[in-house]
């Protein structure tokens, strides 16, 4: 006997309601969905309540391309995530990924429905919050969250476009990487010394532009990859070994010391080759994968474009994720923005790589994708990346 609409649960409705969706019955699932969703709300369940009516209103937007009833449920959801940040903040112990997730959407649903007051009330009250937080992750001497809070913070007021509050926040990152840096080099951590120099470059140029600073904080995080590469040689870890010399390869790039990052780079692309027919062997097809992206990367950086795209359509072959599109995306733009000095261009590329980091590949590639389309200049490399990713030029 079927279950009556009813008499059924939340849970319940929703499993009916896209069963009618994948059925094609797309008048009674929405309803069904619909109904869900303000059954979720009205026992409290905000977060279901507004993950459906988000999916909701996109499946208007998107699928049946009706923008205005694509509104309501839209910033419905948009409401109910702001409760959910007020609920969060109430919380002894914050759960900041949670948090983050909501701001973003709340933002995103904003942006979408083109509530410019909205998306800019909303982004400078979340970067306050943001930096509220990190100062009292500061007095508890809690630096790595301080680090992520301040982050955060100084995104959204990026979105704002409050240079003042930028650079404020930039000047506090600066500061708290410098005691990361001073903690790796002490523990005699060269891969965590590393990546900690790489972001505290980042916000140097935030705070200066590409100037000598920029260029020493980078040459510093190169020079530690190159020491972690070492490292990961002696033990054996020819896997670990190249990703380290990869990453010391763009930071001399970046640091415009083009001669070693190419050196490093042809040194790389050998050693690559022996790790990814040795995963070959094993059938290890995930890490052949990553290893040909990675590969694919390298070859780029030394001008070997042709076989960079190869490698990269390989890598694809086998794993099509928008996190490895993003990836080379940001590859083409470091290397732009390495040979021209492009302060606009590499600050896009550590956007990116911070939303990569809190796994919202949606709006990193978003982001990429946005500057890479401004650049004629890169009008070919664009062509043949999406050559590689079977993507029309006519698209």
């Amino acid at each position: 006997m079927a279950l009556l609409p009813e008499m059924a649960s939340p849970e319940e409705l929703e499993h009916m309601g896209f069963e009618r969706l994948n059925r094609g019955e797309l008048k009674e699932g929405l309803k069904l969905i619909l109904r869900s969703a303000k059954r979720y709300e009205d026992e409290g369940k905000l977060e279901d309540a507004a993950r459906l009516y988000h999916y909701f209103g996109y499946f208007f937007l998107e699928r049946l391309g009706k923008p205005d009833k694509a509104k309501p449920p839209l910033l419905k959801s948009a409401a109910l995530y702001i409760d959910l940040i007020e609920k969060e903040l109430s919380n002894f112990d914050i759960d900041t990924s949670k948090l983050n997730e909501y701001c973003t959407k709340t933002l995103s649903i904003f942006a979408t429905v083109g509530d410019e007051k909205n998306l800019k009330k909303y982004a400078k009250h979340f970067a306050e919050m943001y930096e509220d937080l990190a100062r009292a992750y500061l007095d508890s001497d809690e630096i790595e969250l301080a680090i992520r809070a301040f982050e955060d913070s100084f995104r959204y007021y990026k979105i704002v476009g409050d240079g003042e509050a930028i650079k404020r926040i930039a000047d506090e990152l600066i500061t708290a990487y410098g005691r990361i840096t001073e903690e790796k080099v002490a523990e005699g951590d060269a891969a965590g010394a590393a990546d900690a120099f790489y972001r505290l470059a980042g916000y140097v140029l935030a705070l200066f532009g590409y100037d000598a600073h920029y260029v020493e904080m980078m040459d510093t995080a190169a020079r530690n990859y190159e020491k972690a590469s070492k490292l990961a040689y002696s033990e054996g870890d020819l896997d670990g070994t190249t990703t380290h010399l990869l990453k010391a390869q763009y930071s001399y790039l970046l640091a415009g010391n083009t001669s070693r990052a190419k050196l490093i780079g042809l040194n790389n692309v050998r050693i690559t080759y022996q790790v990814i027919s040795s995963f070959q062997s094993a059938g290890r097809d995930k890490d052949v994968a990553r290893k040909l992206l990675e590969l694919a990367q390298s070859l780029l950086a030394v001008g070997k474009t042709k076989e960079a795209f190869k490698a990269y359509k390989e890598s694809l072959n086998m794993d099509s994720s928008l996190r490895s599109h993003t990836i080379m995306r940001i590859a083409i733009l470091k290397v732009y923005g390495a040979e021209n000095r492009d302060s606009h261009v590499l600050s896009a590329v550590y956007d990116a790589e911070y939303y990569l980091d809190r796994n919202n590949e949606a709006r990193a590639i978003e982001i990429v994708d946005g500057v890479l389309n401004s650049l004629s200049e890169l009008e070919s490399l664009v062509n043949m990346l999406h050559e590689a990713e079977g993507i029309s030029q006519k698209e």
